[in-house]
């Protein structure tokens, strides 16, 4: 259920703090620029029971600004320093006010979601160097990490300010894949939208055209089937499987068990395989669309009871491995209060004792009584490792189940209603396999998209990293970098 409210911007502050305070989560901020000018919405979320609240603040059209809640919510500080760079809305008394999203060679007074935006401009010299907060005394230096990496990684800037080895502060620096996906989205079809949402991170297909398709579903008044649901489940969880599978491996190749690290790649091609037999697509593109689903085939009990007892095996290697564990334990710790301030999502707040869960929180389809969230509570590589490992058990057990019953090849699609059959407005929330997507979507009266703002869990994440290197060595950072394992396409929208 979402209850909106229309709210001024003077009273915002008030609201929001009474829904944060009451345990709800700031999932969404989307800035809007309607014919009667400027809006924000802020999506706040919580569940059991599945309870969404929406504010709607409409802002002066010659002076839009709004009361920055970053004195409330660490994320909502981020999304308004976002909203600033891309729509020109001013959070007012903002403590953190420079740039985000816009790197200093973007022409000051651009605005590109803005409907007067027009063609890019020229980008010139940037304005200057990036304001990196300078670590000084006796010892410190400075170690510049990319943003062009040696590996077949997406660009991200790292700045480490170091003693020794010992890592004093780290600075990410993001933003460098921005993409205008927003912009791409305003005035496609909803078909036509629907292969823009299973690229924004590629790895990401089924978490991302789900949480896509329940907005869009919501926004026309659409049903899907049982049978669809149950199909859209069984994807979401065959997609955490192969990537959890290769981040176990490759945490090994971290710490120097490359032989571990192969024997979990070649499991994670035997899943690629079996994706790319169920909806054609390695990475399960075509298997969620809108209204239903789509499989071509169903994956082989069989084979999946094989596949879990390889990964078992890899993981009690790993594990049993005195070296691969000292090197997991105790590193990159993020305590449970660091985790919840920053509003971290996924594994990442699951191995620091945080059991937020889309799947619990926010169902789309009955999970069952007995679906249970691994949760620890240690919050450094080891509890990061460990909660990908039973999360794959718990996958596998739920394949088993949302399979049971389903036949294929089938199509399973609801009749799509009339334009204007719905709201027109529509929210989606899927527990994708680093964590909780959020989508919003907003349609124009012949159901065409006005507005699409997907938020990756990674944009919550990446804060977190440079705390949990704090006072870690720099050899560890490869392994901390991939115990989160975060998005940079899924975060430089």
């Amino acid at each position: 259920m979402r209850t909106t409210y229309q709210v001024s911007p003077s009273a915002l502050p008030r609201h929001a703090e009474e829904l944060l305070s009451k345990n709800h989560r700031l999932a969404l901020v989307s800035a809007h620029i309607d014919e009667t000018g400027p809006r924000v919405v802020y999506l706040f979320t919580s569940g059991p029971p599945d309870t969404r609240t929406e504010l709607h603040v409409r802002l002066h059209p010659d002076h839009p600004e709004v009361p920055t809640l970053a004195p409330l919510s660490f994320p909502a500080g981020r999304f308004e320093r976002e909203m600033r760079d891309l729509f020109g809305i001013v959070p007012r008394d903002h403590p953190l006010p420079r740039r985000l999203v816009r790197h200093f060679h973007w022409p000051r007074g651009w605005y590109p979601m803005r409907p007067d935006a027009g063609p890019a401009p020229t980008f010139s010299e940037q304005e200057g160097p990036y304001p990196f907060l300078e670590v000084e005394g006796d010892g410190v230096y400075e170690i510049p990490v990319g943003p062009v990496h040696a590996g077949l990684i997406e660009p991200g800037h790292f700045r480490f300010s170091v003693v020794g080895e010992t890592i004093l502060k780290l600075k990410a620096r993001l933003w460098f894949v921005h993409k205008g996906i927003e912009k791409l989205f305003q005035g496609r079809s909803i078909a036509a939208g629907l292969p823009l949402a299973e690229r924004i991170s590629g790895d990401t297909a089924v978490g991302h055209s789900l949480a896509y398709c329940l907005a869009v579903e919501e926004a026309t008044g659409t049903e899907v089937p049982e049978a669809a649901q149950r199909a859209r489940a069984m994807l979401l969880e065959l997609e955490r499987i192969h990537n959890h599978v290769a981040d176990l491996g490759m945490l090994c190749n971290d710490v120097g068990h490359g032989i571990l690290n192969a024997h979990a790649q070649r499991v994670r091609e035997q899943l690629l395989r079996l994706n790319r037999e169920i909806t054609g697509h390695r990475l399960l593109r075509g298997g969620v669309v809108p209204g239903g689903a789509a499989l071509l085939a169903l994956p082989d009990p069989a084979q999946l009871k094989a596949i879990g007892k390889d990964i078992r095996e890899i993981a009690d290697l790993a594990l049993g491995h005195s070296t691969v564990r000292d090197r997991f334990t105790g590193t990159a710790i993020l305590h449970p209060a660091a985790a919840r301030e920053i509003g971290c999502l996924g594994y990442v707040a699951r191995a620091s004792g945080i059991a937020d869960d889309a799947r619990v929180a926010h169902p789309f389809t009955a999970y069952g009584t007995q679906f249970g969230v691994p949760v620890h509570d240690g919050g450094d590589v080891l509890a990061r490792f460990l909660v990908r490992a039973e999360e794959i058990e718990t996958s596998l057990a739920l394949i088993e189940q949302f399979a049971d019953g389903l036949t294929a090849p089938r199509a399973v699609l609801a009749a799509q209603p009339p334009p204007g059959a719905g709201p027109g407005t529509g929210v989606g929330l899927v527990e994708g396999w680093r964590g909780t997507i959020a989508t919003r979507v907003e349609l124009t009266p012949d159901a065409t998209l006005a507005r699409v703002k997907p938020v990756d869990p990674s944009f919550f994440n990446w804060p977190a990293l440079p705390v949990a290197l704090a006072d870690t060595i720099v050899p560890d950072f490869p392994l901390t970098n991939k115990s989160f394992n975060l998005s940079y396409a899924g975060n430089d929208l």
